[in-house]
């Protein structure tokens, strides 16, 4: 004799059930999730959303300091051999200073300095994806221009660029070349060219050399000084990358306790909803008659 069609029908819902739970079970093994939508879970959920947002704000700002900093080491390779070339700039108006020079010694250490000015002119011109670093905010085009009397000129702008590493944070990510290269009374080119002019000049005394020279001195001083900018703020940067990368373990430890699962305890309910489902099909079986593929025929069918 068959029991009813209403006990039936519990067991089918509590086939159903069992399904579900085994369903969720495996998603939460295999996701580690606990939290898969937001019907799991609204108000965890709700959290989840605001965790997520600033993890992806911590990977956007680390991109952006990543990108800074490249550009800042580079600009910090260049100013190191553009300083190199003025130490040894200075080394040969020293020399060039001493009274027993024949002029055509003085003219050789001329032709030395004018290709130290050249390797400037191409330190200064430095480009990085795309544009001038040394330019201001006029970076299309090459800040330095050497004219037709062979003078080098500035005609970038003075302004600077800033990028937001953190919310709220903000810094300057460049100098321009009027701090740099051609800082008033500290003008690397003016003084360079000052110094093979005196040397040039078969006129001119031990002491217009060293005079020239000494302008020399000054604009690598300048040039020395402005560029621990670019040391101080690899260092800011840095510090603030490093902050970013620990605020997301932070998040990722907050987000698992928010959404995360207990794998032990996925595996129990996964174990204990088999379990449930195959006891409920053999009770069907023997109370009903109804096989496991009546089950699955009612259910495809209902």
């Amino acid at each position: 004799m068959r029991v009813s069609p209403d006990n039936n029908q519990v067991l089918l819902n509590a086939l159903k059930l069992s399904d579900q739970a085994e369903q969720t079970a495996l998603q939460q093994l295999t996701t580690g999730r606990r939290v898969n939508v937001a019907s799991d879970d609204p108000s965890s959920a709700a959290q989840e959303v605001g965790i997520a947002y600033q993890m992806d704000s911590c990977d956007q700002f680390s991109r952006s300091i990543g990108t800074v900093l490249s550009e800042l080491q580079t600009a910090d390779s260049s100013l190191s051999s553009a300083v190199t070339a003025l130490q040894r700039a200075i080394t040969l108006g020293v020399e060039g200073a001493n009274g027993t020079l024949s002029q055509s010694d003085r003219a050789t250490l001329a032709q030395e300095l004018s290709g130290i000015s050249q390797q400037l002119l191409g330190f200064a011109n430095l480009t990085f994806n795309g544009h001038y670093v040394f330019a201001g905010t006029a970076d299309a085009q090459p800040p330095y221009v050497q004219g037709d009397d062979g003078a080098i000129s500035y005609q970038g702008n003075d302004k600077i660029n800033s990028v937001e590493i953190d919310t709220g944070q903000s810094v300057v990510i460049n100098q321009p070349g009027s701090a740099l290269f051609s800082a008033p009374g500290a003008d690397v080119f003016q003084a360079l060219g000052d110094l093979i002019s005196a040397l040039q000049d078969p006129n001119a005394t031990p002491d217009d050399i060293g005079n020239a020279t000494t302008e020399v001195r000054e604009a690598y001083d300048q040039l020395t000084s402005a560029r621990s900018f670019y040391g101080s703020t690899m260092d800011q940067l840095i510090n603030t990358q490093n902050f970013l990368n620990s605020e997301k373990v932070q998040l990722g430890q907050q987000q698992n306790t928010t959404i995360g699962v207990d794998m032990n305890v996925a595996a129990t309910n996964l174990t204990n909803a088999e379990a449930a489902r195959n006891a409920t099909v053999q009770a069907s079986a023997t109370l009903s008659g109804l096989s496991l593929m009546d089950y699955i025929s009612s259910i495809s069918t209902g």
